[in-house]
């Protein structure tokens, strides 16, 4: 219902390349660190928000979304359910295209508030086990 096959396939294959993974820092056993090693394999840019702000997989990190200096395509969300909303909102304040909220992470009301600001949405699913997918 919150991941049909074709946003999924949108999302990952012309919606860009610049990817915004909220949650990334540098510990590698926090699966955000995994997933974001496969989209760049992909040739995503991957750009690591944190309130560490912590350079990850060779991309500087910045603390929160609005400090990006330049733009953002998709917003990945690796942050619990209750605070997913306020994420998903951002990501249409700072113009991204498309907010993917990680496997766990739902927020039916964010769901609909960012589907109705024009921005594509994948929620409960994990793009590095749906690129494989792709073919």
């Amino acid at each position: 219902m919150y991941a049909d096959d074709e946003t999924i396939r949108r999302i990952l294959t012309s919606t860009g390349d610049t990817w915004a993974v909220v949650g990334l820092s540098g510990n590698s056993s926090r699966a955000a660190y995994g997933v974001a090693a496969v989209l760049q394999r992909y040739g995503k840019r991957v750009v690591p928000v944190h309130p560490k702000a912590e350079t990850v997989h060779g991309g500087r990190g910045y603390a929160s979304l609005a400090e990006i200096p330049f733009p953002v395509d998709v917003v990945d969300v690796f942050v619990n359910s209750e605070l997913a909303g306020p994420v998903a909102d951002e990501a249409a304040a700072i113009g991204a295209k498309a907010v993917w909220f990680q496997l766990g992470v739902i927020d039916e009301e964010a769901y609909e508030r960012t589907r109705a600001a024009g921005l594509d949405m994948v929620m409960d699913r994990c793009p590095a086990i749906e690129i494989p997918r792709l073919g």
